[in-house]
């Protein structure tokens, strides 16, 4: 990595890192990684003591001292035992630590994505800087990246005072003089040991860091394409009935194989070097406890050091190598930490302000109206790709009344349903809409939870609405059996959406409605009765409807064409 991108991944995660430490209850989340960090010193402690029991210990078997090395077995024993306890404590703890930075963090993220509605603007079409796969990013990253953080944080300090108590043992126990003759020239090296550890760890990291730099845009593109992956199944799971009533079984495992192999492609990528970096690291993991003590067999065989002091020297040695190694051994979760920084903190920044595609036009001045009547004047609209679409005719619409707008597909009423609203940006001209709640039905009659009951309340709970008036809406409806069928939707015909639809509208009481085909699966005789329910149930509300025919039951005050062929005309 380029000092250019360590910069940014520091950048990146400092952003990152603020936002899980800070909220409520910011302080106790910081004592509980300063009492980890606690844990993590007294378990250098321990470990310097283990390798004082080294010398000990091999001493008392190098003079025959059974006693001796009977004491030093319980003394073993008790290190052992305050290590793993220590040990147990702490990863308890970084893990109560771990999903309260957690929950913080994925709720800011959702916060953004949903509130100011970056899951409608930031799609593919609607920006130029498209969201990819945010399920994945609020849910794997969010978890990914406190883990990490954690994980490195707490290690590299712990790693940083482990090194200095590392190098104190060391440079006691290596207090001996290396010496040899290189072409003809006696050569001293003092304290040879303690110089040999950071060469010889600097030398394996560069060696690493060249062999894995490929690796952090392999691990980039395996998210996403196991997130690829991933939403396919569920578009197969949620599209059920329609796949399979189109015979569409063959599409789908295309669709899912093609998914898939990109997995696989991408998958096999990342053994290649993933297998490149082993060839290096993993004999490194194998010898790194074992070299030391080959380094400190000319001391031994000089007879400047007991067997002890040699195992002494040697874990001291070792306890140095690993914790300088630390880059070494946790460079494949560095190349993930990179990868997950970039996207979790792309997330956070682009749902922060969202903004829809540039070129586009977006000139549409909005406002209220005095009078409570929604007005529109010289509206011209614009896809996000910069195609201006039609002229909208001058409305001018006052509570209570019913609006029909009808025209051939492809003519913009979901658009202008969008634009009054306030969802559409693009285009110019004026709308004043009135104060009240609106509500909309879209077309395709999406149902917005698991649960009958709440979906026919949503965005309310059905206590708010009281359970006997929901289910006797459900009746009205004509959706009684459903009760019956531990209140589940699944399996559900277009038409008993759209009735689910009409409820909600009804338990709603919205003070302008806006049905966009909202009825079109239902047949002529349902729709009336079920519009004429509607009407008598929300008299004082505005209704806006869409459809390709004047739906039964309902009389409009207005009639709004849009038969106009679309202007191909673009934007400036």
């Amino acid at each position: 990595m380029s000092t250019g991108g360590l910069r940014m991944t520091l950048m990146r995660a400092f952003r990152l890192a603020r936002v899980a430490i800070s909220g409520p209850g910011c302080w106790t989340g910081l004592a509980l990684f300063a009492l980890v960090l606690a844990l993590g010193f007294l378990g250098v402690w321990l470990s310097v003591r283990m390798i004082a029991w080294n010398k000990s210990f091999y001493d008392a078997l190098e003079n025959m001292d059974g006693a001796e090395a009977l004491h030093q077995i319980g003394i073993f024993f008790a290190i052992v035992g305050a290590m793993a306890a220590s040990w147990l404590a702490a990863d308890w703890l970084r893990k109560l630590l771990l999903i309260r930075w957690r929950a913080r963090l994925t709720n800011i993220a959702l916060n953004q994505w949903v509130r100011t509605r970056a899951f409608w603007t930031l799609r593919p079409g609607y920006s130029d800087q498209p969201i990819e796969n945010p399920d994945q990013r609020i849910s794997e990253d969010c978890r990914s990246f406190v883990e990490l953080l954690l994980e490195f944080t707490i290690d590299l300090i712990t790693s940083v005072v482990a090194l200095f108590s590392y190098f104190a043992v060391l440079w006691s126990a290596a207090s001996f003089v290396l010496q040899f003759n290189l072409f003809g020239t006696q050569i001293e090296i003092q304290r040879y040991m303690v110089w040999l550890a950071p060469i010889y760890v600097a030398l394996s990291t560069l060696v690493t860091h060249l062999l894995g730099r490929p690796l952090k845009q392999k691990y980039f593109l395996q998210e996403k394409v196991e997130a690829d992956f991933r939403h396919a199944l569920v578009r197969l799971r949620d599209n059920a009935d329609q796949i399979a009533q189109s015979d569409g079984e063959a599409a789908e495992t295309r669709r899912l194989d093609e998914r898939f192999a990109a997995v696989a492609r991408n998958w096999r990528s990342v053994m290649r070097a993933e297998l490149v970096l082993g060839l290096f690291t993993r004999p490194y993991h194998q010898t790194v406890l074992r070299i030391p003590t080959f380094f400190a067999l000319p001391a031994y065989f000089a007879g400047t050091v007991t067997l002890g002091g040699l195992m002494q020297l040697a874990s001291a040695f070792s306890n140095v190598s690993t914790t300088l190694s630390w880059f070494v051994f946790e460079y494949r979760k560095l190349a993930k930490f990179v990868a997950v920084c970039e996207r979790l903190d792309g997330l956070l920044r682009q749902t922060a302000a969202p903004n829809p595609t540039a070129p586009a036009l977006q000139k549409i001045q909005r406002g209220l109206s005095d009078d409570g009547a929604l007005r529109v004047r010289g509206l011209r609209l614009v896809t996000p790709n910069g195609r201006v679409l039609q002229p909208t005719p001058d409305i001018v619409l006052h509570p209570g009344q019913t609006m029909l707008i009808d025209g051939a597909s492809g003519r913009g009423k979901t658009t202008l349903l969008c634009a009054i609203t306030g969802l559409w940006g693009w285009g110019k001209g004026q709308i004043l809409r009135p104060a009240g709640r609106f509500l909309l039905l879209p077309s395709g009659a999406p149902v917005m939870d698991d649960d009958l009951c709440a979906a026919i309340c949503y965005p309310h709970r059905p206590e708010a609405l009281g359970m006997v008036r929901v289910q006797a809406v459900l009746r009205r409806v004509g959706l009684a059996h459903r009760l019956t069928d531990h209140g589940g939707v699944s399996g559900l015909s277009m038409g008993e959406r759209q009735r689910i639809g009409l409820a909600r509208a009804v338990l709603n009481n919205p003070d302008w409605l806006i049905l966009d085909e909202a009825t079109a699966a239902l047949d002529p005789a349902s729709e009336a009765d079920l519009l004429t329910w509607l009407r008598q149930e929300l008299p004082a509300t505005t209704l806006i409807i869409t459809a390709h025919r004047k739906p039964a039951g309902l009389v409009p005050d207005h009639v709004l064409h849009l038969d106009t062929p679309n202007s191909q005309e673009r934007s400036a």
